[in-house]
């Protein structure tokens, strides 16, 4: 089944009681045990288990050609559920250009846990062979990368960490499973950021994990997701379901804007970089190309000039909101390192752009014109 029949029909029905088309949204925090004290709905509890999350988690799974699901109360929380599957003393191999929300959380949060952390250059493969460790548990990739859109080869490197016993895990959010399904090339579990692309609205905060088999660690991030509770309220779940019905559609408007976007970037005259997968000196451009279906609706670009240039650009674009996140309908801009921190291995330079729906055109003649100032 293909993915625009599959978003439509997964992880919905006919409701049987009233007949509703639509999910009904199921509030209850608790659910009526059968006088043998069972429960024969499966639901005991409103953070262990709704039907709403359910309905979801099934969707998302079968997107990504996964066998099971769990949905959490933000990206981070997901990702946080990962690495607290393991147990201190565990070490994790990272990207060195990673999300610098995981890259803190790993460095700082995890660090005081006892799970030990190598950054390496995910674009080589060699580096995260030469990166493992006997207490190697988890590689943690992300492709694309944030900010500046690296490209990791992803079924060289699930090779390399099967061979070894090591765990795969890939970040999804950027390529989402509408361009790229991690699975399929070997990869354990995928990791989302819901509140991105699976939202697509700006209205909705979310986090999935993704399992190729429902076993191991992914049974341990099941334990923690209902031990913990760090779990999306029913409505948030319901938002998601709402919106993913048309995730296909939208991921290839973002695209084909993005393309046109990052062509005129590439050869302005005030731009000293642009970075895109889609375009053809891109160095994880045949990696990409190979496997991914598209490119996707993100890029970064440095005007030239430096920082100070950087801000100014920014301020004077019309239509690019000065914000953090990406993947909603409005096309996003911020001046990446200021948003990370003075830890912070990004250019001082560098934007980082979230390509909206908006006419292609119109976000083009605006960029044109911040950068012309």
């Amino acid at each position: 089944m293909e993915i625009e029949t599959l978003v439509v029909h997964k992880g919905r029905g006919v409701d049987p009681s009233t007949r509703a088309v639509t999910p009904p949204l199921y509030m209850s925090t608790t659910f009526e045990r059968d006088p043998d004290g069972s429960y024969p709905q499966g639901y005991v509890y409103g953070r262990t288990d709704n039907p709403n999350r359910r309905l979801l988690e099934e969707l998302v799974a079968a997107m990504e050609n996964g066998e099971d699901a769990a949905a959490f109360s933000s990206g981070m929380a997901a990702i946080m559920s990962v690495f607290q599957a393991l147990r201190p003393g565990d070490h994790v191999i990272a990207p060195r250009d990673i999300y610098h929300g995981a890259a803190r959380l790993l460095r700082d949060l995890m660090a005081r846990w006892g799970l030990g952390a190598s950054f390496v250059d995910m674009a080589k493969p060699g580096a995260v062979e030469s990166a493992v460790q006997d207490s190697t548990r988890i590689v943690f990739l992300e492709t694309p990368s944030n900010p500046l859109l690296t490209i990791t080869d992803l079924a060289a490197v699930s090779q390399i960490a099967r061979e070894r016993g090591i765990y795969t895990v890939c970040d999804n959010t950027w390529a989402t499973p509408a361009l790229q399904r991690p699975l399929e090339l070997g990869v354990d579990l995928v990791v989302h950021s819901s509140t991105k692309y699976l939202g697509g609205h700006g209205d909705v905060t979310g986090g999935v994990v993704v399992a190729a088999r429902s076993t191991g660690l992914f049974e341990r991030v099941r334990q923690v997701q209902q031990d913990g509770g760090a779990v999306p309220s029913p409505f948030d779940c319901w938002l998601l379901l709402r919106s993913i019905r048309t995730l296909p559609y939208r991921v290839r408007a973002h695209t084909k804007n993005a393309a046109q976007v990052a062509k005129f970037l590439a050869g302005h005259p005030r731009v000293e970089q642009a970075f895109y997968p889609g375009l053809t000196e891109h160095p994880g451009h045949d990696t990409a190309r190979r496997q991914m279906e598209d490119f996707g609706g993100m890029l970064s670009f440095r005007p030239k000039g430096g920082r100070e240039a950087a801000f100014a650009v920014a301020a004077r674009t019309r239509l690019f909101t000065r914000a953090t996140s990406l993947g909603s309908y409005e096309s996003l801009i911020e001046h990446r390192a200021s948003v990370e921190g003075p830890e912070s291995a990004t250019p001082q330079d560098l934007l980082r752009v979230s390509v909206g729906l908006e006419n292609s055109e119109d976000l083009v003649a605006d960029l044109a014109q911040a950068l012309d100032g």
